[in-house]
């Protein structure tokens, strides 16, 4: 059974940094294609970076150089390193993995400005 948990939200201010890490289990991680996305209250859930098996990232327009993924194989595990954040990066984030179509429940991220 494929189990994806996020942690590392919380609540920050303008300009500040978060790292998100997402531990996944029952699946083989090291061939997994994941990704982060974020949904913010009343609108659609949005893709922020698609990683490869291999660490390879593609980023949304959005993020523009604040926010770096990466990934540990031996780990299981991957993260999202959030800087410079701002209010419009409210919202819950996300994993997940493309192999087996399955989400963590998601960690929230709070920005005041």
């Amino acid at each position: 059974q494929v189990q994806l948990v996020e942690s590392g939200g919380g609540m920050v201010q303008a300009g500040e940094s978060l790292r998100l890490t997402c531990t996944a289990s029952g699946i083989t991680f090291s061939k997994a294609a994941m990704a982060w996305y974020r949904q913010a209250p009343g609108k659609e859930r949005e893709r922020v970076v698609l990683i490869g098996p291999s660490g390879t990232t593609s980023y949304a327009p959005f993020v523009k150089g604040r926010f770096t993924a990466s990934r540990d194989n031996g780990k299981n595990t991957m993260y999202l390193q959030l800087d410079n954040l701002k209010p419009e990066d409210s919202a819950d984030y996300f994993c997940y993995c493309f192999n087996d179509n399955s989400w963590g429940q998601g960690t929230q991220v709070t920005v005041s400005s």
